[in-house]
């Protein structure tokens, strides 16, 4: 696994911003250190300030106070080291799927030749090898978000930032990606965090385990896992009924409750 030595730091952040019925404070008092080559996953009732966070970590936003940095410098915008992966797939639909993941290493100058190496070799990372000749509107959902992962790693940022990338999938496509995705992550070694609404995914995938208070958003759970490490060996059904998987999603599901 290749390492990657960004770290992402949170001090001291809080959140408001202006809706239609007034103001709402999203969230409060937020510390966080995400280490680089971690899988934190972060859970959280409806509302709590997830994706908020993630869009200020993506520099989309600007926080009402507190710091954000990547490594040693301060977010104040979006930047090329630091991937976001959206809820649903924002793939081009007049491309075809090699040209969408090739679009970053254009941008950036790459030869047609270098980009559509990279782009057949990040296809193929995410088992999409023999679809790059596809357009977007020819793949299956749970296939135009592994090309979004894949456009998204094209790009080669330390840091993947990835909101509720899963949501709309359905329950088997949905197991098939997770465990796609701790290879891709096995193999990158990127840091990622990653934003879910659903504590079994939370408890599957992340080295960590983040919970968010209902709004204004507070950090009330923050537990090392190990289960995306041990699902090298362990089949995941078999990962899922372990009892320390059972308790861990129990006290998931506690904290969010409360």
């Amino acid at each position: 696994m290749t390492r990657h030595d960004l770290d992402v730091v949170v001090a001291g952040l809080d959140h408001r911003f202006r809706a239609r019925d007034g103001e709402v404070h999203a969230l409060a008092g937020i510390d966080l250190a995400i280490e680089p080559g971690e899988l934190v996953t972060l859970a959280g009732p409806s509302g709590c300030g997830k994706t908020t966070l993630l869009r200020l970590v993506a520099g989309f936003e600007t926080p009402t106070s507190g710091t954000i940095r990547v490594g040693d410098t301060p977010v104040t915008g979006p930047g090329a080291e630091r991937g976001v992966v959206f809820q649903r797939p924002t793939l081009y639909p007049w491309l075809d799927v090699r040209a969408n993941v090739a679009l970053g290493p254009k941008l950036r100058g790459a030869s047609k030749k270098e980009r559509h190496e990279i782009a057949d070799r990040y296809l193929d990372l995410v088992g999409l090898g023999d679809a790059a000749k596809l357009r977007p509107y020819e793949l299956s959902g749970g296939m135009q978000q592994r090309a979004q992962i894949a456009r998204v790693l094209a790009n080669d940022p330390d840091i993947v930032l990835m909101d509720e990338p899963f949501g709309a999938l359905d329950a088997l496509t949905r197991e098939r990606l997770q465990a796609e995705l701790l290879t891709i992550w096995r193999e990158t070694g990127k840091t990622i965090l990653f934003i879910t609404h659903d504590v079994d995914e939370a408890v599957f995938l992340g080295t960590r385990v983040l919970v968010m208070s209902p709004r204004p958003g507070r950090i009330v759970l923050d537990e090392p896992a190990r289960f995306s490490t041990d699902a090298r060996q362990v089949a995941p059904e078999d990962l899922r009924t372990l009892p320390e998987f059972v308790a861990l999603t129990g006290r998931v599901r506690e904290a969010i409750s409360h």
